[in-house]
């Protein structure tokens, strides 16, 4: 991992009535590579993401972001500091907002007119320049799905988080946006570690593959061999 934009190591997390949920994690990731998390439910792949993203406080361990401390002993960098995207399972779409609005929505910094020009980007970058006005009700859950990107990727971050991405997607939908979320990633240049409990998703999306148990990291695999 000579060229790890993302390191992890000692990672551990327990609820506050003790119970461990990872136990001294590590794990590299390669700049614009795709990793994806598998393993079963339980074993600690969404807590991991959440370490990563500032949303939960690790009792030990450290996460490092393009060598920068996100999460030491007695160090921790704030979700909002952070440059790390977050697509929730479910998308986590505000239902009373629009698609442009929900896209906007972490670009407050922004005045209004870079901030209108970064939506448009991100309608056009993910194909939705016709569905700015529409509100997620009205989007079929891959349109869903790309709009939850837009919005993570308008903030213009160095690493992305995808949590079970594909999970709500029937089947048909859900090869079809796969391979349009991978074509989007791979063409951006994009660094992601996605959580997936699916081994078709794993095998076609990722670069490499990690698979995690009881909250420790079993094996850091090697790329995916489809069948």
């Amino acid at each position: 991992m000579s060229n790890a934009l993302l390191r992890i190591t000692g990672l551990s997390f327990s609820y506050p009535n003790g119970k461990p949920v990872l136990r001294s994690a590590g794990i590299g990731v390669d700049a614009h590579e795709i990793l994806v998390l598998t393993g079963p439910s339980g074993c600690g792949k969404s807590t991991l993401l959440r370490l990563i993203a500032g949303l939960e406080v690790p009792t030990a361990g450290t996460i490092l972001l393009d060598g920068a401390v996100l999460s030491s002993p007695g160090r921790m960098v704030p979700t909002e500091d952070r440059p790390v995207g977050y697509v929730f399972q479910g998308h986590a779409l505000f239902p009373h907002l629009t698609v442009q609005r929900n896209i906007a929505f972490g670009l407050r910094h922004l005045d209004k007119s870079e901030r209108n020009k970064v939506v448009e980007e991100h309608l056009e970058l993910l194909g939705l320049e016709e569905l700015g006005d529409r509100y997620p009700h009205q989007l079929s859950g891959g349109q869903q799905q790309r709009v939850a990107i837009a919005r993570s990727l308008a903030r213009k971050p160095k690493l992305l988080l995808m949590d079970e991405p594909f999970s709500d997607l029937d089947s048909a939908t859900r090869s079809t946006v796969r391979s349009e979320v991978k074509h989007l990633l791979k063409r951006l240049g994009m660094t992601a570690v996605i959580v997936s409990h699916d081994a078709q998703d794993a095998a076609h999306i990722a670069d490499r593959i990690v698979e995690m148990s009881n909250g420790s990291v079993l094996q850091q695999g090697a790329s995916p061999v489809l069948h």
